[in-house]
């Protein structure tokens, strides 16, 4: 197999020279310690074991107690998961990888029994989401949601700010704002989940407006080369959807532009899915904006060698194949086989499927 060598080569990310263009995209694992949700003591070793990767990204971690959705998905937003999240930075800087923390807000994609005093979860209309999440070990209707008040809004857009300087302290080398997969600044954004007549409902300026508030002051706290955003134009996922998401989201990347991040995270097509689902044209998303493109879904060596050859994107995001594979770039190098992923052991559990897959060296020791 000959190397393709762009995948391979440094990337100057603002103020961060990645090694390669590997991006190991966001991963919900379920492994936090309850009731705190911290990260558990195995996220220091699952995270330093895939350190070689040019960019790594956390899963995604609530801003609040309101904002996680799921069974034991880890928070930034108390002192012990900044503790608890600082041991994980200081063993990828150890091996000499770079690590960004995704930061949330589930919104409606949530349950009564994670929410504070089991309340309803909050969405930017009370619409209901057809799905299911997870708590309590199994997977579960999505709860009836409520619709945020006006003046509950600062208050989502303070914990991202919150959240941000906790990254910081916990000695994250930049944030991943999580726009995407209809979690709530993607409900905002889309007219299938917002129906507001106010100043965050209607046009395409005003769904956007959370959004861009929330880029706003998470680059204003971490500083705009050190911050990303993910969106996710034309993904079904968690019951979303939007009439006419290409002026949508050229519009909210001609603004994230000016704000001058450090990279958009693009999800093209369904998330884990069919990437023609829709169309939708990314090359404008790419001329539109300054800073890195990261491409994701569904992405291979080969595909990856082309779009990098083709100049539509910079860096790309792996995420089963990291799952599976904590040496991903070194087996791809080699053009060596990959580990396959189990997905029975994706969401919650111990260090089954989570640090146990062999790397490369591991595995050929094994067979001999």
């Amino acid at each position: 197999m000959s190397t393709p060598t762009k995948l391979f080569e440094p990337f100057r990310l603002g103020p961060i020279t990645l090694p390669n263009r590997f991006v190991m995209a966001p991963l919900t694992r379920n492994r936090a310690v309850p009731p705190g949700m911290v990260p558990s003591p195995l996220a220091i070793e699952y995270y330093g074991q895939r350190a070689s990767a040019g960019l790594l990204i956390t899963e995604a971690s609530q801003v609040s107690q309101q904002g996680q959705g799921y069974q034991d998905t880890p928070g930034i937003y108390s002192k012990e998961q900044v503790a608890g999240w600082r041991k994980v930075t200081d063993r990828v800087h150890e091996r000499e990888g770079h690590i960004f923390i995704q930061i949330w807000h589930v919104g409606r994609i949530s349950h009564t029994s994670l929410q504070p005093g089991g309340g309803a979860p909050v969405a930017p209309s009370a619409i209901r989401a057809k799905g299911k999440t997870f708590v309590n070990g199994t997977f579960t209707d999505i709860s009836e949601p409520r619709s945020l008040a006006l003046e509950e809004i600062p208050g989502i857009i303070e914990d991202f700010k919150r959240g941000t300087a906790n990254a910081l302290a916990a000695g994250f080398d930049g944030v991943e704002i999580h726009g995407a997969n209809g979690y709530l600044l993607d409900q905002f954004a889309k007219d299938g989940t917002n129906k507001r007549t106010d100043a965050y409902g209607g046009s395409i300026e005003k769904r956007a407006r959370l959004m861009l508030e929330v880029a706003k002051v998470v680059a204003a706290e971490a500083g705009a080369d050190r911050t990303g955003i993910r969106i996710s134009p034309v993904t079904p996922a968690n019951d979303v959807s939007d009439s006419n998401p290409q002026p949508l989201f050229d519009y909210i990347v001609d603004h994230l532009g000016a704000l001058k991040l450090a990279y958009i995270h693009v999800i093209e097509g369904a998330t884990g899915g069919p990437r023609d689902i829709a169309p939708f044209d990314y090359g404008s998303l790419r001329k539109r904006f300054k800073g890195a493109y990261v491409a994701n879904n569904g992405y291979d060596v080969e595909l990856a060698t082309k779009v990098l050859a083709a100049g539509a994107a910079d860096l790309i995001a792996f995420g089963k194949p990291f799952i599976a594979n904590p040496d991903l770039v070194e087996r791809l190098r080699q053009g060596a086989p990959l580990n396959e992923w189990d997905k029975a052991t994706f969401y919650g559990g111990g260090a089954k499927g989570y640090t146990d897959y062999p790397s490369l060296s591991e595995a050929l020791d094994a067979a001999q």
